[in-house]
């Protein structure tokens, strides 16, 4: 007996549904599409700033200099875990650097925020390899600002802090 109440009830709410659909004046009908178009808009651009920090940590593994030519602004600011500022052409140095060679880095734990043309984006670092010879295995968080303009998502600001151990 209980099965047979459990789906007359699941009836009566989706053609409860149904009826407030159509009881809706156009005006919430427009609105309704216009927020699930905006709530899809905001998924893909949540998802592509997901890909810059995935992009990001890859072009450092291979010291791509390009990547960090187009995604970052000419007047970017970077603060190294070590506590130093850098600029766009610094960062660019650092990657083309060889005293770093990666065997492994990956990116984990990254989080999205989006406030109309600003984006901020956390992450979990963690990296292996060698610097001027010796190993290292480092972890660090990741802070990366974006702005949105004419040539798509810019970072324009990113400080890494190293975890301690």
């Amino acid at each position: 007996m209980k099965p047979i109440g459990a789906i007359c009830l699941g009836m009566a709410l989706v053609l409860t549904g149904f009826v407030a659909k159509a009881q809706q004046t156009p005006e919430e009908r427009a609105l309704e599409e216009r927020l699930r178009k905006e709530s899809a808009y905001a998924e893909i651009q949540r998802q592509e700033l997901v890909n810059l920090q995935k992009e990001t940590v890859h072009a450092l593994q291979l010291h791509n200099n390009s990547f960090f030519e187009r995604v970052y602004s000419d007047d970017f600011v970077g603060t190294s875990p070590s506590g130093s500022s850098m600029g766009k052409e610094a960062l660019v140095n650092e990657v083309l650097s060889p005293n770093v060679k990666y065997s492994t880095f990956v990116v984990s734990d990254i989080r999205v925020r989006i406030f109309q043309s600003t984006a901020v984006v956390t992450c979990l670092w963690s990296s292996r390899g060698t610097a001027k010879g010796e190993p290292f295995f480092r972890q660090a968080r990741v802070i990366t600002v974006y702005v949105y303009g004419p040539r798509g998502w810019q970072a324009v600001a990113g400080q890494e802090t190293q975890l301690p151990g």
